[in-house]
């Protein structure tokens, strides 16, 4: 996920995001405006994947993914109350997508998820 940071207030805005995203054992890194997965970027072995999907009792992964979506939920309305927090300071944290930014104050938590969702996975 990439969080651009803009206004007056731009580094304190970076280092309270941060912050949130320490709390949950993810370090944020500073990265250039225009980064993008380069050519050597790699991707998911379909075969791995189709192994663990295989191996895993269908029940253990629906209670793994409600666990899941309940704690990113949780994440994300921290981070969008953080949002809301560093608009009133002047600063802008807005979520950029491939083909829009979103400011993250404007969003409820499961937009944020769906957004989250549709963005195609980094290594």
């Amino acid at each position: 996920m990439i969080i651009e940071i803009a206004g007056p207030n731009a580094e304190a805005a970076r280092e309270s995001i941060a912050a949130v995203a320490a709390d949950w054992g993810h370090p944020a890194d500073a990265v250039p405006s225009a980064s993008a997965a380069g050519p050597g970027s790699k991707g998911v072995d379909p075969v791995a994947v189709a192994s663990l999907l295989l191996s895993i009792p269908s029940a253990a992964l629906a209670v793994a993914d409600i666990t899941d979506r309940i704690r990113k939920r949780r994440r994300a309305g921290e981070l969008i109350e953080r949002a809301r927090q560093l608009s009133a300071e002047r600063a802008t944290a807005r979520l950029v997508h491939a083909d829009r930014s979103v400011d993250l104050a404007t969003l409820t938590p499961d937009q944020l998820l769906d957004l989250i969702a549709d963005e195609p996975p980094t290594d």
